[in-house]
């Protein structure tokens, strides 16, 4: 084994968790702006985590011998593979950014309709639970009786 090189140090290492920290963290937001910023973050991260793979100390080679030596070339081209689609993916968002912001003058991502009408219903069933004489979640099922709430849902009230 030839040495030479440093190996992936403990800098580098926390450099990486921090960029997937962050980028994972930022992903998590409402924000579309924070979103894109949260996909180079992490985009990164992984990049370099990638390139940081392998033996410690030692380049990404093929072949043992000093004559023989050749770049590993499978590392790079997943990292460029990587670089690309992340740029397409930052274009993409970043139109998907302009065009909520030119449509609503913000750029947050809004709640999902069908998520609304989910949490309603949720609220409903609870309701219909307390409303039937039990206590919730914890109810004793055998003390609860559901026929009344189906009965309701069936007939179409309070279904939005």
């Amino acid at each position: 084994m030839t040495g030479g090189g440093a190996g992936p140090t403990l800098v580098l290492v926390i450099i990486v968790g921090v960029l997937v920290g962050c980028g994972v963290n930022l992903l998590l937001e409402r924000s579309l702006t924070r979103i894109l910023l949260g996909i180079i973050l992490l985009g990164n991260g992984v990049n370099l985590l990638i390139m940081l793979g392998g033996r410690p100390g030692v380049a990404p080679v093929v072949g043992t011998g000093p004559v023989d030596q050749m770049s590993d070339a499978l590392p790079q081209a997943m990292v460029l593979t990587s670089i690309v689609i992340t740029f397409g993916l930052t274009a993409f968002l970043l139109a998907i950014g302009y065009r909520s912001w030119y449509l609503t003058g913000d750029d947050e991502v809004p709640d999902d309709i069908e998520d609304r009408q989910i949490v309603r219903r949720a609220e409903r069933d609870e309701a219909a639970t307390a409303d039937l004489g039990g206590e919730g979640a914890d109810a004793d099922p055998e003390q609860v009786d559901p026929e009344p709430a189906r009965r309701r849902l069936r007939r179409g009230d309070g279904v939005e």
